[in-house]
């Protein structure tokens, strides 16, 4: 696939959903419950990424 193919895919995949969930909009409602879940998602996301690093410096520390 070419790249700007990709790169103009890539915006529209960002800007349509942000564009729909803006007050006004038919998902407005929706944009509440999407931030909240992006919100705590986030939070268990950052609290994985110690576990691994964590666990990847163990590992090093053995060898």
């Amino acid at each position: 696939m070419n790249k700007w193919l990709k790169i103009l895919l890539g915006l529209l995949v960002l800007v349509i959903p942000l564009y729909l969930i803006m007050p006004g909009m038919p998902l407005s409602n929706w944009g509440i419950a999407a931030l909240e879940l992006i919100k705590g998602g986030l939070t268990v996301f950052v609290i994985l990424i110690g576990l691994v690093l964590i666990i990847m410096g163990i590992d090093e520390l053995k060898n």
